[in-house]
């Protein structure tokens, strides 16, 4: 680094990198903000202009990016300053449940983008469903968002005989359960498995995330009286969501003394 024009040390960005300059400027930022070099609030667009030799177009465009993120809160009239931090959505184990209603029941607005909904085979999918591999199915894929902001992208199969009703559904704004609850289904029960993943570049992106970033992945069966109709897999970030489960003594065991704690909370770092 050296001394700006105004003070400040200049930060210089690789211009004949492929990565535009205000991706790298974004990137850059926040990892003085990890490193706590701000406090609570960035310099303004000027000064970021000058310590880093760039139009306050670019600074603004990563500023855009940061805020989008999460990162840094802005107003008309003040500088950027560290974003609280997002609420984060509570989820028992255990229990057969809908992300719409646990992002609603936080308090949060939770809407789709709607990526895909159509019907076709897929013989690596219908197998899960116990159905023949060549069994049209619906698809619909969805990245999910709690008040704007991503937090999941979610990809869903039903046999088509159970899907088909919901061609029409406009599920920007519906739960998938709700809309099959119409048509007489309910999900009773199921198989989820839930582990760390790291996302491609794509999913990165869709969920907003700054790579390398774990996130939960949920694979999960769901049935109907015991009938599987539903396999999803949906991408989790994992700075928004977490398990909690309670813990019941096991054979021998005994209840932990007062003040001991009988809930435990699952926030792991991946998504």
């Amino acid at each position: 680094m050296s001394e700006g024009p105004s003070g400040p040390p200049a930060v210089r960005l690789d211009r004949s990198s492929s990565t535009p300059l205000w991706r790298q400027l974004a990137h850059d930022l926040r990892s003085r903000l990890d490193r706590g070099e701000f406090g609570r609030g960035l310099p303004g667009e000027f000064e970021l202009g000058l310590q880093y030799s760039v139009s306050r177009h670019t600074v603004r465009e990563a500023l855009r990016q940061l805020r989008v993120d999460g990162v840094i809160s802005t107003g008309r009239g003040r500088r950027p300053r560290l974003a609280a931090p997002d609420p984060v959505i509570a989820q028992p184990t255990g229990v057969a449940y809908s992300l719409f209603s646990s992002v609603e029941a936080r308090g949060l607005v939770q809407t789709s983008v709607v990526r895909v909904l159509t019907v076709r085979a897929d013989g690596v999918i219908a197998p899960r469903l116990g159905l023949e591999e060549s069994t049209p199915l619906v698809h619909l894929e969805r990245l999910r968002l709690a008040d704007d902001r991503p937090l999941a992208l979610d990809r869903v199969w039903l046999p088509a005989s159970v899907g088909e009703p919901l061609l029409d559904v406009d599920f920007r704004r519906t739960s998938l359960y709700e809309e099959l609850a119409r048509t007489g289904i309910a999900i009773t029960g199921g198989q989820e498995t839930v582990r760390a993943v790291i996302p491609s570049r794509a999913e990165h992106d869709a969920l907003g995330l700054q790579p390398p970033s774990a996130v939960f992945s949920v694979q999960r069966t769901g049935t109907s009286s015991g009938v599987p109709i539903e396999w999803r897999h949906t991408l989790i970030r994992a700075d928004r969501f977490a398990l909690t489960s309670t813990l019941n003594p096991g054979p021998g065991a005994t209840e932990p003394p007062s003040g001991g704690i009988p809930v435990s909370t699952l926030t792991p770092s991946f998504g």
